[in-house]
């Protein structure tokens, strides 16, 4: 069978609180469930949203899909987010910036250079720079998203 995670719904008529929970799909809404991941209460202000991250991607991992629901409460509870990716994508961008720095350097220093073959240096290295930060964002959310994302941002970068 096949395992979805979705709310299950919980509390009494017109205040309702929801657990996120993993059932399997052929399971009523308020059925069996094969786990507790967390829950959700749309009624508090703040909405109340806890979800415990690493079951909920070793469960996904194994193969339990989220509802559209679930997929958009864990998206907000940061479950797509990797530890560190963030800062990988950062540190990527702070050395090919480096890089482009020690090259212009480089360039200036060659005795005899002109400015335009100087000039010249530097916009390659930075042209290379770009396409490597915008590799690394790329990969980056299609690592978060699952690729779902990833064409309609290909498609909004050609277009500006």
């Amino acid at each position: 069978m096949a395992l979805r995670i979705r709310l299950r719904r919980m509390g009494r008529k017109k205040a309702p609180h929801y657990r996120i929970v993993v059932a399997e799909s052929s399971m009523p809404r308020d059925g069996r469930f094969v786990a507790t991941i967390g829950h959700y209460n749309p009624r508090t202000e703040p909405v109340t949203l806890v979800v415990d991250q690493d079951k909920a991607r070793s469960w996904m991992k194994t193969g339990a899909k989220p509802t559209d629901t679930v997929h958009s409460l864990f998206g907000r509870a940061g479950v797509y987010r990797e530890p560190g990716m963030v800062e990988a994508v950062v540190d990527i961008a702070k050395s090919v910036a480096s890089r482009a720095g020690s090259a212009a350097s480089q360039s200036a220093a060659v005795a005899g250079s002109t400015v335009a073959s100087v000039v010249e240096t530097v916009r390659e290295t930075a042209s290379a720079a770009a396409e490597q930060v915008q590799d690394a964002v790329t990969a980056a959310v299609e690592r978060v998203t699952g690729g779902e994302d990833a064409a309609a941002d290909e498609t909004a970068a050609g277009a500006t």
